[in-house]
């Protein structure tokens, strides 16, 4: 069993919200595709990270996981540069780890 975990902006690159659209499009394909979709849209986490050496950027993010009991790289690669250029990201972060249900 997997767990799937991606990483969403809540807002572009001039901190315009997108569109909830957006965020229930992902809720909808997860749910499709896995049969159910875990998203953390409450209270958003915040990245911080360097793009050079004193220039800190800052990114509000939501996350959203599923459950796969085969991990289908190919289809997370796709849909990955699918949501790259619907929230226009040079870069979105999934990915997926070994679990064992208890």
């Amino acid at each position: 069993m997997h767990l799937v975990q991606l990483l969403l902006p809540l807002h572009d690159n001039h901190k315009q919200a997108f569109p909830n659209a957006y965020f229930n499009k992902v809720r909808e394909d997860l749910t499709n595709r896995f049969g159910g979709v875990t998203a953390f849209v409450r209270s958003p986490a915040v990245g911080l990270w360097k793009e050079h050496y004193d220039d800190i950027n800052r990114d509000e993010v939501v996350m959203f996981e599923v459950l796969a009991e085969q991990l289908d790289r190919e289809w997370w690669a796709d849909y990955r540069k699918q949501l790259q250029e619907r929230f226009r990201q040079e870069e979105l972060l999934i990915w997926a780890s070994d679990i064992t249900k208890l």
